[in-house]
């Protein structure tokens, strides 16, 4: 291993290798469930020391596991067994080129999300990802799980935001596809292949993103219901009424809100009352004309009166919006605080969250009776985080966690929804998608892996197992 260490410091400078006695902050996963110690962890500074460095793996046959905020939550930027390297991409974070009349940018794969967002602030564009982790995840770990967040069922996933990519393969090889354009049709969507990949079939090094107008304009308003139906069929009339000026219908649980209160400083419940659930709507518009305050102001009113919103309340300003979105945003923080705990990242039909909801619950009690449930989620898209934590005064799922899954799994697809909505599959889910996919969906993966990565050097047993 002296002699590998010596060519990787070679190859990157004293800056961009970290040998295995220092690579504790890169060894474990957000939730601390996977991770062993790696030979060394690579930071390369440009594409090609990241090209050079698969070289060298290719060449010496180590696996090497792509690494970029390390925010996921299914291991799959950790390493599960030793003999490999991490290959961090945090050195490599610049912004490119900003082109305002075609609505693009362009960054290297380990830009944080964050700072794009504030590079874009003084521009009349905006980069449309939202999510929790936004301070420490970056671009490329965004495109290898396919990301989707708080505003995805308006913009799209993280696959309808890239427009070009640049890839290292495991042998080293560059596919060079930085095209700024939507239409292009010149055979299969490669880009598309590598969104969502997770980091199996190559590293992203670059990326063209899809920028749109920043609204002149926008409302946000929390509302509180007592129960799944009523706040389902407002979501419902929300999405009918207020149609593309509808930007975030997000909903969270009072065991989620009594969570976060509990364990995160300086949340503030703004409503004078206390329900079962609540809904967080965001309404924008690139246009001042638009009523946006009163076409949301009519709509909250009719729940009123019907007595079906409990209680409300709209944003007066930018930092009392910022006080009800850290309410939905701080909950999985939260959670991990509390103590153990059971992520499940599903997805159903919109149309069939009541009886998600209704099944789901009744299950995780047939399993665990007073399971704590904390379901929270993107509501405009059927996508629900439902997490569990133990019952009260106990200390772990008593080797349930397989079950809870595996039940929670087949309901949400026999629903027709996903038991991976934006997480992925990573380490933690393969056993669980070989038993409820399709075979034959599972064998295609298989000879994609397999005919890019024939060594089976990248990200080695995450997402589909290669006998």
């Amino acid at each position: 291993m002296d002699v590998l260490s010596k060519k990787f410091k070679s190859l990157l400078g004293p800056k961009g290798w970290i040998p295995s006695s220092d690579s504790l902050p890169w060894q474990r996963d957000w939730l601390d469930q996977y991770g062993e110690i790696p030979l060394g962890v690579a930071r390369p500074k440009s594409s090609e020391e990241l090209q050079a460095v698969l070289k060298l793996c290719n060449s010496e046959n180590i696996f090497a596991v792509p690494q970029g905020g390390n925010t996921g939550l299914v291991g799959s930027s950790v390493l599960n067994s030793s003999g490999g390297i991490i290959i961090s991409l945090s050195r490599m974070n610049s912004i490119l080129n900003l082109d305002i009349t075609s609505g693009t940018i362009s960054v290297e794969s380990g830009v944080i999300l964050e700072t794009l967002h504030s590079y874009l602030n003084d521009t009349q564009q905006m980069f449309p990802m939202h999510l929790g982790s936004e301070g420490s995840a970056q671009i490329g770990g965004l495109i290898a799980t396919n990301a989707g967040g708080s505003h995805a069922f308006r913009y799209g996933m993280m696959q309808d935001l890239v427009l070009g990519l640049e890839v290292v393969l495991a042998d080293g090889t560059i596919w060079n596809g930085m095209r700024s354009v939507q239409k292009d049709n010149a055979g299969y969507q490669l880009r598309k292949v590598f969104c969502g990949s997770e980091g199996t079939l190559g590293v992203v090094s670059k990326a063209i993103l899809k920028l749109v107008p920043k609204p002149k304009q926008s409302y946000t308003a929390l509302l509180a219901f007592e129960d799944a139906s009523e706040l389902i069929s407002t979501a419902d009339n929300l999405r009918n009424e207020c149609g593309e000026f509808l930007s975030a219908l997000e909903f969270f649980s009072d065991i989620g809100l009594e969570i976060a209160l509990n364990h995160i400083d300086n949340l503030i419940f703004p409503l004078q009352k206390r329900t079962k659930y609540y809904l967080l709507v965001e309404l924008g518009s690139i246009s001042k004309e638009v009523p946006l305050d009163n076409i949301l102001t009519k709509e909250i009113e009719k729940g009123i009166e019907k007595n079906i919103i409990a209680d409300g309340s709209i944003a007066s300003s930018e930092s009392q919006k910022k006080v009800f979105w850290r309410l939905r945003d701080e909950q999985p923080e939260g959670q991990k605080r509390l103590g153990p705990q059971l992520k499940h990242d599903l997805s159903v039909p919109p149309s069939k969250l009541v009886d998600f909801l209704i099944s789901a619950d009744k299950i995780c009690n047939q399993i665990m009776p007073n399971v704590k449930i904390n379901s929270f989620g993107h509501i405009g898209d059927g996508n629900i985080h439902y997490n569990l934590s133990p019952p009260e005064g106990q200390k772990s799922f008593n080797n349930t966690e397989k079950e809870f899954a595996y039940e929670l799994g087949k309901l949400v697809t026999k629903m027709g929804g996903s038991f991976a909505a934006e997480h992925g599959i990573g380490r933690s889910k393969i056993e669980l998608t070989d038993l409820l996919r399709d075979p034959v969906e599972r064998e295609l993966m298989r000879k994609i892996k397999k005919s890019i990565d024939k060594k089976n050097n990248l990200n080695p047993d995450v997402l589909i197992s290669i006998n």
